[in-house]
């Protein structure tokens, strides 16, 4: 129960010195109950700022970062403040000599890595459209039939883990139903074949495709979405 009352929280010495704790941490406390004990040593710290994590704000020349450690309650709520745009709000209020120091993070958007593939990626481009056409948007400023709830190759290619989304497509819903890999995936039955226009690849033309899907620019969806 006490966890859920108070909150180890570390901030460099620069963020203490500028006044935006002693600011900030009796509003949270107001609002919440919950005592914030700032602590001199990170490694003692259940919520923390620095230069790694969750971008939080930006000021006195750098983009701070946020470290939720643990599952302690206090800390969690101290976290969801934060990040919440009464929390981002306050923080942007500070403004001792009244202009605001701390401004929204300015987050960079690193590029994505450019992954080499064995496969031909001009093969791979006309093998996207009439392969995944019907369903995904595979080219820019080239009419397709796709679907409106189904995300382009742009937006995918922007995802962590494209590669083994893509590398591994034809075992995920709902491709598996009417997606055929020549020597690895099993026939269609018989009596149940598959409900739409099957799509049929050798291991050669998926490696064409994944290298065309390597050299496309990810589209950019802007910062991650904050909730309360």
């Amino acid at each position: 129960m006490a966890d859920d009352k108070r909150v180890a929280f570390y901030a460099p010495s620069a963020l203490v010195e500028s006044g935006l704790i002693r600011y900030i941490a009796p509003r949270f406390s107001l609002k919440t109950q919950v005592k914030v004990d700032l602590v001199g040593d990170p490694a003692q710290a259940e919520l923390l700022l620095g230069p790694e994590g969750h971008a939080l704000f930006s000021g006195l020349g750098q983009t701070w970062h946020m470290q939720l450690r643990g599952e302690a309650k206090g800390a969690q709520r101290f976290a969801d403040w934060l990040t919440s745009q009464v929390g981002s709000r306050t923080i942007q209020g500070f403004a001792p000599e009244g202009a605001p120091i701390f401004t929204e993070p300015r987050v960079q958007k690193a590029a994505a890595a450019r992954v080499d593939m064995a496969g031909d990626a001009v093969v791979g481009q006309g093998l996207a459209w009439t392969k995944c056409g019907r369903c995904h948007v595979t080219e820019r400023g080239r009419d397709s039939f796709g679907i409106g709830s189904t995300p382009s190759f742009f937006v995918m290619r922007g995802f962590d883990d494209w590669r083994v989304r893509f590398a591994g497509f034809y075992v995920l819903k709902p491709h598996a139903a009417f997606t055929q890999i020549a020597e690895v995936t099993d026939p269609f039955p018989v009596d149940r074949p598959s409900p739409i226009a099957p799509v049929v690849l050798t291991l050669d033309e998926l490696e064409a495709i994944l290298a065309y899907i390597s050299i496309l620019d990810p589209a950019d969806l802007g910062q991650p979405l904050q909730h309360q």
